[in-house]
């Protein structure tokens, strides 16, 4: 009974998201995560997103509670105008996922040739021209959205390095990097109780594929993610049952 229960759970999750059509924003997603919500449900999405890799993977601590149709609607309308903000940054990339709540977030994803000279964690004047509007534009006016910064690299190899000393050279790389958005950011009048993690993961989760220059280009990057802090859920909650 219960794999009967599991099962159906799974089935109609599926159903669920995959009538997220590309033309739904983000208030209707929410609110469509938490109608067919629930704690049992909530929990499923957290694991479905937690394992998707490169697509808001484990981004944001769960809180363990259900998510309701209301506060998912709330969230996902601030997360529409955050998202069409960052939109209107130069360089940046944007798009929807998912947080580890089942709740819509926000990735912004920079390229590292575009911040970053040839293995360099310097910003270049054009990666401070396009962080410093997204930090006034986007970070500032959004506090109650916490922030994680993951730095990424390509995996080719270092001169006169082994291949296990290229891997660790590309992760401190990586996180130099990250640290560099993040430090300008805050230079930028972010707080760094905001940013709540800094990574380097290197080599991990490509996005494109490394045999070719142009799908090298693409791993090379820094992903910013906006998601709900557990006081704008909270704070969601508490509207929503009004």
């Amino acid at each position: 009974m219960k794999g009967l229960k599991f099962c159906t759970l799974v089935l109609s999750a599926g159903m669920l998201l995959s009538s997220c059509g590309g033309n739904m924003n983000n208030t209707g997603k929410g609110s469509l995560i938490g109608a067919g919500g629930g704690a049992a449900l909530g929990t499923l999405i957290g694991t479905l997103a937690s394992n998707n890799k490169g697509k808001g993977a484990g981004i944001g601590a769960a809180v363990g509670v259900a998510v309701g149709a209301g506060v998912g609607a709330l969230i996902g309308k601030k997360m529409d105008k955050a998202k069409a903000a960052a939109q209107q940054v130069e360089n940046a990339q944007v798009e929807s996922v998912t947080d580890a709540n089942g709740l819509q977030a926000v990735k912004v994803t920079f390229d590292s040739g575009i911040l970053f000279n040839t293995s360099s964690s310097a910003l270049s004047s054009n990666a401070t021209a396009s962080l410093a509007k997204f930090a006034s534009t986007v970070l500032n006016v959004n506090k109650d959205m916490d922030v994680a910064i993951k730095g990424y690299t390509d995996n080719q190899g270092w001169k006169n390095s082994t291949a296990a000393q290229s891997v660790q050279k590309n992760m401190d790389l990586s996180l130099q990097r990250a640290n560099s958005v993040s430090n300008y950011l805050k230079q930028c009048g972010v707080s760094s109780t905001q940013i709540t993690s800094v990574e380097g993961l290197g080599e991990a989760d490509p996005v494109a594929d490394n045999s070719t220059a142009a799908g090298r280009e693409q791993n090379r990057r820094v992903e910013v993610y906006l998601y709900a802090s557990e006081k704008m859920i909270q704070e969601a909650q508490a509207q929503a049952g009004n």
